[in-house]
């Protein structure tokens, strides 16, 4: 070999080896896409958006600080073989290229007027609703995890009356006047504990859509609000899983690639509480039994006693996710969720054997779903769901030897087929067919005497609707109008529910938003009696027999006009709702109304006003809400309005959230006015165990005073795998809280007063890994 053969060879081996190690360093420097992009979103105050699977995986060299934003988004598309789609000010869309359905895609997104809405992963859309992602969302106070029913309740003019994601009060409503979604499956049961904790597990649950008004037609039921959970629906090719505990539950879940046209997304929780005795275990019994018969001895007997008490939650949920073709895909998915209370009485006669009460509750939902893309113009959904809800106690009386045996069963059948049609890049129309067939029992047996009593109502509904949303080509103005119209068999009856979305931008940074909507549900929650089903859930559903049961209607409408420059937001909303169709049974009074079955309706009237200011690593807010809400019953108060059981004028929010490196904390402060409540008479008939009522609603309770903490810190435990540390202080100065109070009479004929406290001081701490 000549010498100017091998100074050539040996320059080649020398550049390569140059080469060799700039790439492993550049290998190095990357980091995931998402991230950068996390980066990217607080720095330049836009928002990206992009299927999952899109980005999934794809790593790239973080771009200098120095560059603009079309510089960045330049590097980032030369860097990654993706299009970067500059919609406006604030919005980019991510694409894959020389995809035959990126126009579709791109259409199909709906516009984000407000990113990081109080806290990174909530943002607020073009047609009203608030969308949380449940992957990007850090932390609020008293939270560790993304409790989905919980975290909702940060939002202004959504709070629980009573701390139960079982009794969430949207705008002055009662909980079953809200339409609780699961993959588009409608939900009886949504809280485990007896409402202390969502039944849904957060960590294959990829985003929460919440409505309070102006919802889109192909919503049914829910004159309150509509609470749209989806889990993720995209084939990410990745295997992902986790595993994490707190001191109430554990749980796991898994992503699995089957191969490339199908997955299997699988999750399971359970309770540790009949292992482990935790301080958060401790106080969620003192919240959740105090007033049952389990605890109280005004409701069972001072010569009976309670014990060897066991209880225990758990849910699980699949789907299977297959791409048929490009252009095909099928889903199906269930979930199962079971509360389960047994507890033994006894009499204090020790020859009295003891006699074990039971209270069961499960929610079982499935549904199949196909999905077709006809062209980048058209697509149409299908889907066949059922879900049942079941709802069981045993309870003995020891002292007249008597078993009470309960129970209140649904089952729901549905179809939906839906269409829509992207006429341009600015009209959009969709169109559809529901139908649902619910069906209803609630059985009650006692055995002395034997006294046996079922009833089952079914109610079978037809809805047709059609919807056009249209942007303008400037974008500052967005509508979205339509029309539903439902047919009940049973009554014949049709009912028109116009719908009514829009946002003009009026300025760079002032935006005005308009929404109304009418509504209406034939199922309902009534309490025949306060220690029904061991006066714990003593909720049961029932369906409209348009007689004592009529079908519920609403109006509402709001306006509202948002302020967003520079990371601060100012946003004020105006509101009336009126819902007509209620019976008081279902609005748990404890006054002299308890046992009266009357219909009536309720109206709120209200603003929300909410002031948030976001920096780099802190952000902070502050929400007020003022509404009033009374009731009109022509058979009660001699038909003139008193105030609702959940007429809460003054609502108030204060919170912050700090990040440094992988440490993020939140502190909160929670205030509202008391709710209302009746006095008894100051003179009483003594020979009746009756007690006599001042006017309803009169008096109020003391307010409500609560601040929350919460800390959580991330690990990296290898390159593949993630940790992560949580504690939180729910009442961290222990206040004690008055939720509800009601009146008794004892053996003597003394009017006793009861009141039911909230949670005290609860700790909990988490652990979880990911990889």
């Amino acid at each position: 070999m000549s010498k100017k053969c091998v100074r050539s060879l040996v320059i080649t081996v020398f550049v390569l080896s140059i080469g060799s190690i700039c790439a492993q360093s550049n290998a190095k420097n990357k980091q995931l896409l998402r991230e950068v992009l996390t980066t990217l979103e607080t720095k330049f105050s836009i928002n990206f958006t992009y299927l999952d699977q899109t980005i999934e995986g794809i790593m790239t060299v973080a771009p200098s600080n120095d560059l603009t934003l079309p510089e960045t988004l330049t590097f980032l598309k030369a860097q990654t073989n993706l299009d970067f789609i500059v919609l406006d000010t604030m919005r980019v869309v991510i694409s894959k290229r020389n995809n035959p359905f990126s126009d579709f895609i791109t259409q199909k997104l709906e516009e984000v007027v407000i990113t990081n809405f109080l806290t990174k992963g909530i943002s607020k859309n073009s047609d009203g609703k608030i969308n949380i992602k449940t992957e990007d969302f850090t932390i609020l106070p008293g939270l560790i995890e993304p409790d989905i029913l919980q975290s909702i309740q940060a939002l202004p003019g959504i709070i629980s009356i009573d701390e139960r994601v079982s009794n969430i009060n949207v705008r002055g409503g009662t909980h079953d006047q809200n339409l609780i979604l699961w993959d588009g499956i409608k939900m009886y049961q949504s809280g485990h504990f007896f409402g202390l904790v969502s039944a849904f597990n957060p960590y294959l649950t990829e985003e929460v859509n919440v409505s309070k008004n102006g919802t889109s037609v192909k919503y049914g039921d829910g004159v309150s609000s509509v609470i749209d959970m989806r889990q993720s629906n995209s084939l990410d090719q990745d295997f992902e899983a986790g595993a994490g505990f707190n001191l109430i539950n554990a749980d796991a879940f898994v992503k699995l690639p089957l191969d490339e046209q199908t997955e299997l997304q699988v999750s399971a929780r359970r309770s540790v509480t009949d292992f482990i005795l935790t301080p958060t275990y401790d106080q969620y019994v003192q919240r959740v039994f105090q007033d049952s018969d389990f605890s109280n001895p005004e409701r069972t007997n001072a010569e009976v006693t309670s014990n060897n008490e066991r209880f225990y939650f758990y849910d699980i949920s699949t789907k299977f996710l297959y791409n048929i073709t490009d252009q095909d895909q099928f889903r199906f998915n269930f979930l199962t969720i079971n509360n389960s209370l047994t507890y033994d009485q006894q009499s204090n006669d020790i020859a009295s054997p003891p006699l074990k009460n039971t209270l069961e509750q499960r929610n079982f939902a499935g549904g199949f779903e196909y999905l077709k893309y006809w062209n980048n113009k058209i697509t149409t959904t299908a889907q066949v769901y059922y879900t049942s809800y079941d709802l069981m106690a045993t309870n003995f009386d020891l002292i007249n030897d008597q078993r009470l045996d309960q129970d209140n069963r649904v089952n729901d059948l549905g179809v939906k087929i839906n269409a829509t049609n992207h006429i341009d890049d600015h009209l959009k129309l969709h169109s559809g067919y529901q139908f649902s067939e619910v069906i209803i029992s609630n059985s009650e047996n006692i055995n002395n005497p034997d006294i046996i009593s079922l009833t089952t109502e079914v109610v079978r509904t037809h809805s047709i609707y059609g919807e056009a949303e249209f942007t303008s080509e400037n974008r500052n103005t967005y509508a979205r109008i339509g029309l539903r119209t439902n047919y009940v068999e049973k009554f014949s009856e049709f009912f028109t529910e116009p719908r009514l979305s829009v946002s003009h931008k009026l300025s760079n940074d002032f935006r005005l938003e308009i929404l109304a909507e009418q509504k209406s549900q034939t199922t309902s929650q009534i309490i025949d009696l306060q220690n029904d089903f061991l006066g714990i859930e003593n909720r049961r559903w029932m369906l409209s027999n348009d007689e004592d049961i009529p079908i519920i209607k609403s109006a509402q409408g709001a306006i509202g006009i948002h302020y967003n420059k520079d990371k601060l937001l100012i946003s004020g909303e105006a509101f009336i709702k009126n819902v007509e169709g209620i019976t008081s049974q279902s609005q748990g009074f404890q006054n002299q109304y308890q046992l009266v079955n009357a219909i009536g309706n309720y109206r709120v009237r209200g603003i929300d006003f909410l002031i948030n200011k976001q920096f780099e690593r802190f952000s902070t807010w502050l929400s007020y809400s003022y509404s009033k809400n009374d009731y009109t019953f022509e058979d009660l108060n001699e038909g003139n309005s008193f105030p609702n059981n959940i007429d809460v004028r003054h609502t108030a929010r204060f919170a912050s959230t700090y990040s440094i490196n992988e440490l993020e904390l939140a502190l909160g402060i929670n205030w509202r006015s008391g709710r209302p409540f009746t006095p008894p008479s100051s003179d009483q008939n003594n020979s009746t165990a009756e007690i006599g009522y001042n006017i309803p609603n009169t008096e109020r309770l003391s307010d409500y005073l609560r601040t929350d903490l919460s800390a959580t810190y991330q690990l990296k435990l290898t390159n593949k795998m993630n940790a992560s540390i949580g504690a939180s202080v729910w009442n961290l100065f222990n206040r004690k809280n008055i939720i509800n109070t009601y009146y008794t009479k004892n053996i003597d004929g003394d009017v006793i007063r009861i009141d039911n406290k909230s949670l005290g001081i609860t700790p909990n701490i988490s652990f979880r890994i990911r990889f």
